[in-house]
């Protein structure tokens, strides 16, 4: 086994995945609805997050580079990371370090983890709606209400009510209109090469790392070894050991970070399947378009499949006809996933059979 897939099940309520028009969102051209999403970077990150604070490691730097143009003004320019696997964020989430003007090689990794967006399990399972909001501090009497004239001059308190005489307008409360909010069951798909999960390469001809980093890794334990990739270094056991651990914790219980705090969701995991079957794996949590109605959509967690395992949370059973689920689901989907992490050979990659 390569690749471990996982799926993950959500329920989201009256909450903002990520703010561009109130929420974004996909056209389901089949069923002719709004779907909101959270980008496959967005969950990356608070994965990536999650990770960070799982195994107490302060995320790696990043390094923004600006240019002065001749008109004195600054130029946005590079944005490096520091392309070092001694930082998990880094060794999980990849890199990239193109350097201006091509005189440095191009450093380059690529994340072995693959992570789907945040979506519907069904079109008809969630959507959009709006609502609007109010700013309101009217009950404070210690505001401060500032108005300027068509040349940007400040009124006088006199001034303001004479402006204001015959007008019924608020200057302590603002209106919101038309914040679209999130609702329904989400599901999103992470893929593990286990090829390159604690592995970084050391071919000269495309490098992922500069001769000084691999110089230090080699100082602090890493492994020269080889895998179907060519020559590559491996982390230490103790390391991956540990790292494996934080990394499976992250995936089980990962949520997205960037909430509203007036717009706040648990989403709650209802459902994880693990498996080295994509196929199987997309099977596991599916819905079904119901034979009476063709606008109402099923969800299903299937226990049964073979080559699948699967764990279910006890709040699953408000929304999906299941008899699996458990108290301690996560923490059995965490123990499994570690063990499928620590178990692949990482340094004799090319004797697995």
């Amino acid at each position: 086994m390569n690749t471990i897939y996982i799926r993950t099940l959500k329920r989201a309520e009256h909450t903002v995945f990520c703010v561009a028009d109130g929420q974004k969102y996909y056209y389901d051209p089949q069923f002719k609805r709004r779907i909101p999403f959270s980008s496959g970077q967005q969950v990356k990150r608070s994965l990536i997050d999650s990770l960070s604070e799982a195994i107490g490691q302060t995320p790696s730097p990043t390094t923004f580079l600006f240019d002065i143009t001749k008109q004195k003004e600054l130029k946005e320019g590079e944005v490096y990371g520091t392309c070092d696997p001694s930082y998990a964020d880094q060794l999980f989430g990849g890199w990239m370090k193109a350097a201006k003007g091509g005189k440095d090689r191009t450093l380059k990794r690529r994340s072995p983890l693959s992570i789907s967006a945040m979506r519907a399990l069904h079109p008809l399972l969630a959507g959009t709606y709006s609502e609007d909001a109010s700013f309101d501090r009217s009950e404070r009497p210690n505001n401060e209400v500032i108005i300027r004239d068509e040349a940007g001059n400040q009124l006088s308190e006199d001034a303001i009510v004479q402006f204001l005489q015959g007008k019924d307008r608020s200057l302590s409360r603002k209106w919101i209109p038309d914040n679209k909010r999130a609702t329904g069951l989400f599901v999103s798909d992470i893929a593990i090469d286990l090829r390159r999960l604690f592995t970084v390469s050391i071919n000269s001809f495309e490098p992922e790392m500069a001769e000084t980093t691999i110089e230090k890794l080699k100082g602090e334990g890493w492994i020269e070894s080889q895998n179907v990739f060519g020559p590559c270094l491996v982390a230490p056991e103790s390391l991956r050991e540990k790292w494996a651990k934080g990394l499976a914790k992250a995936i089980i219980n990962w949520k997205i970070t960037s909430n509203q705090a007036r717009t706040f969701s648990l989403m709650d995991t209802l459902a994880i399947s693990i498996s080295d079957n994509a196929n199987l794996i997309a099977g596991s949590i599916r819905a079904k378009l119901s034979e009476e109605d063709s606008d109402k959509a099923d969800p299903i967690v299937d226990e049964s499949l073979k080559g699948v395992e699967t764990f279910i949370t006890l709040q699953a059973g408000g929304f999906i006809h299941t008899k699996g689920e458990t108290v301690d689901a996560l923490e059995r989907a965490e123990a499994k996933l570690t063990e499928l992490l620590t178990a692949f050979k990482y340094e004799d990659q090319l004797k697995v059979s």
